[in-house]
């Protein structure tokens, strides 16, 4: 069971633009990328901003296996907030609010 969180963090925003340009012109993020969602560079992390209801931040949480550890952690009390196999990405919240992408 060796989890380990990257350094990506990505939010979502009604409008990715603005919130991406905030991050630039208030802590000094750079655009990297825009498609298939803008990408932010920083010293330490990198920042995904997509289209959507804000959720809070998400995590990249890297596992061995996707679907073992959902239901390793659903059986401890988390809740699959979005599962978008075609994505791919699968969004956990724990029993203390953190969300996090698990993702191989």
């Amino acid at each position: 069971m060796a989890n380990s969180f990257n350094k990506d963090i990505l939010i979502q925003s009604p409008d990715p633009e603005a919130a991406a340009a905030f991050y630039v012109e208030q802590l000094g993020f750079t655009i990297t990328a825009g498609e298939p969602m803008l990408e932010l560079a920083g010293e330490h992390i990198n920042l995904y901003i997509e289209q959507g209801a804000p959720l809070g931040p998400v995590f990249e949480v890297t596992v061995t296996d996707v679907d073992e550890a959902t239901h390793r952690l659903v059986a401890h009390g988390c809740t699959v907030v979005k599962d978008e196999p075609h994505f791919p990405r699968r969004y956990v919240q724990d029993p203390n609010g953190l969300i996090y992408n698990l993702t191989r």
